[in-house]
């Protein structure tokens, strides 16, 4: 039986957490941010869980 393969894409993404969940970097912090107000700024910051419906399908991806 052939080895599963593991979606890179989705592996440089999306880490696993010690109890199965998923975390991902927020969107929109990369560039540009002198427009954005400090609160939005802050708010921003760490990761966040990825969300119920997304995660049977991103675990596929993740062998």
């Amino acid at each position: 039986m052939a080895k599963m393969k593991t979606r890179k894409a989705v592996a440089k993404r999306f880490k696993v957490t010690a109890t199965g969940k998923l975390k991902h970097h927020r969107a929109r912090k990369s560039h540009l941010l002198s427009k954005m107000s400090s609160k939005s700024k802050r708010q921003l910051r760490g990761d966040k869980t990825v969300k119920n419906c997304d995660v049977k399908r991103l675990k596929k991806m993740l062998p």
